[in-house]
């Protein structure tokens, strides 16, 4: 009888300890908190852990180390949603939590590891179209999580990993964030760099938050001497910086032909819009960034009039910009036709989603694959000008949903849905597709061209927007592009070279070999305009006053 009580207390035993081993999640888990001396109050955003060896660098704001070394190719990554996640409580990311380049923390290899976490805080946004969203709200960074003023980091830790340890405690790791990111310090003005920063009301009643424009502003030489000649504008699109166009300032090459007595004198102005979803909006209107475009041309580009003198008239507004900047450049001018006197886009970013970069939206049924039948063939995302493939269409998209879900995370593919997509039900917009898969959704896909596929709207309304575009069109790109961006000019450059009545009367200029992003240099780039004003400027008006003085 005794001997079968210490048997019946032996398999308690054992059934005890393995349902309790059961209990505790198998594999690694890494548990990140903040205490209250940091951030006081609750967070609703998105929390991170990333690692990397330990003989890799540490560089970059943010604390350094495995956060800023993550990438499309870089270090493992893992991300994951919190709501109202309080001082000293614990978010937990463990083998479940999808991560890129490694889909799990359980498939780290056993090893030495430096290891970071990070906290990205989410802002309230109750938009005027009736939708709730959360977002992260840009601070002047430029919409980079990673720098942005107010976001917490640990610092980096030295653990070791291993996922198949039988003692839980040893796949367990505390990370406290306990840094902040500081303020972006302003920069100041100069005698020929100004800035232009203000509270946008249009977006500002949008968002149902404070959002702000701003612009940089480069003087041509001599511009206080002569206070009664007014100035055409080059306003050059493109992300998000403060710093001088051209990178005056610098004692380099541009300074030396800004200042030159046969540069044409222009304004160069750049501009400063980032969204909740990305460092630059894009510049046009959108269902779920809102009205950028409005607030482009009737606020900011009116506060840079309103505040320097420049000749307001549509022939002495320029464009140019290259990659996000040459879509923007080409955008504006095509959706505002008579505000702009002409566009110089380099590199520009997919101007026919035939080729969006190397997919066909309409027709190919997955971003990532080509189904072979037998095999699937990758897609590539980037190259080198001999051919080298780079990195992989999945890779930049997968690392994306790792930053960011529902399109949040401030990544290029993501603000590219944010700006061409329709709003989902969930107020976040509608997924051109499948963020995990590369399944293409085909109905997200046709608003897509009906809104912003600009090849397909040029050859939709050229009957009424031809007469006003008429040698105000001028695009360059290197035929080795680094993101397959040749691919649409070339789409574009046949449907403009069709056209008849009237013909276009523009330029493609391609660069054998060039990667991304090449365009004109900057003299060559001034000396066109100049000489498409002189050519394109109504009869009488003064084109020689502004132009060496």
């Amino acid at each position: 009888m005794k001997q079968t009580l210490s048997i019946v207390a032996v398999l308690v035993l054992v059934v005890s300890s393995s349902l309790a081993e059961a209990a505790e999640p198998a594999g690694m888990r890494v548990r990140i908190s903040f205490p209250a001396s940091v951030r006081g109050e609750a967070v609703t955003g998105r929390v991170y852990v990333a690692l990397n060896r330990l003989d890799a660098p540490a560089t970059g704001r943010g604390g350094g180390g495995p956060i800023q070394q993550a990438g499309p190719t870089g270090a493992p990554l893992f991300g994951l949603n919190v709501e109202n996640l309080k001082p000293g409580s614990i978010a937990e990311i463990d083998g479940t939590v999808f991560g890129h380049p490694v889909v799990s923390l359980n498939d780290i290899p056993k090893g030495e590891y430096l290891v970071q976490a990070f906290v990205n805080v989410y802002t309230k946004f109750e938009r005027a179209d009736g939708h709730t969203v959360w977002l992260h709200m840009d601070q002047w960074e430029g919409q980079n999580w990673r720098r942005s003023p107010g976001n917490l980091f640990s610092t980096p830790k030295k653990v070791v990993f291993d996922p198949r340890a039988k003692d839980a405690k040893a796949r367990l790791i505390d990370l406290v964030c306990d840094q902040v990111n500081p303020p972006i310090p302003d920069q100041p003005d100069t005698e020929y760099v100004k800035r232009v920063k203000f509270k946008s009301a249009i977006l500002s009643k949008w968002w149902g938050q404070p959002i702000y424009l701003g612009a940089t502003v480069l003087l041509p030489k001599e511009y206080e001497k002569h206070p009664d000649v007014k100035y055409p504008v080059n306003y050059s699109q493109g992300h998000f910086s403060t710093r001088a166009p051209g990178g005056f300032g610098s004692g380099g090459a541009f300074d030396t032909l800004w200042l030159a007595e046969d540069t044409p004198r222009f304004l160069y102005v750049t501009f400063q819009h980032p969204s909740p979803y990305y460092d630059d909006s894009y510049a046009v209107n959108s269902a779920n960034n809102g009205p950028y475009g409005d607030a482009v041309i009737q606020e900011l580009i009116a506060a840079v009039e309103e505040r320097f003198r420049v000749i307001r008239e549509p022939w002495a507004r320029k464009l140019s910009g290259g990659s996000t900047g040459g879509w923007e450049a080409l955008a504006l001018q095509i959706f505002h036709p008579d505000f702009f006197g002409g566009t110089w886009a380099s590199c520009p970013d997919s101007v026919d989603f035939r080729a969006h970069q190397i997919v066909n939206i309409y027709s190919d049924d997955n971003a990532y694959f080509v189904d072979r039948g037998w095999t699937k063939v990758e897609r590539p995302n980037q190259r080198t000008p001999d051919g080298a493939i780079t990195s992989m269409m999945k890779d930049e998209n997968w690392f994306e949903l790792v930053s960011g879900d529902k399109s949040r995370s401030g990544g290029q593919w993501d603000i590219w849905e944010a700006t061409f997509s329709p709003t989902g039900p969930d107020g976040y917009p509608a997924p051109i597709w499948d963020k995990r898969t590369g399944k293409v959704d085909k109905q997200v896909a046709a608003y897509w061209k009906e809104h912003y596929d600009l090849r397909a709207i040029l050859e939709r309304d050229w009957k009424t927007l031809g007469p006003q575009l008429v040698g105000k069109l001028h695009i360059y790109v290197g035929d080795d592009d680094s993101f397959y961006l040749d691919n649409g000019v070339e789409l574009m450059e046949k449907f403009l070279e069709s056209t008849k009545t009237p013909y276009y009367a523009g330029s493609v200029t391609y660069k054998r070999g060039a990667p991304h992003c090449w365009g004109p240099p900057a003299k060559e780039l001034l000396d066109a305009m100049a000489r498409h004003i002189e050519r394109w400027a109504p009869v009488g008006v003064d084109i020689t006053s502004w132009r060496y003085r």
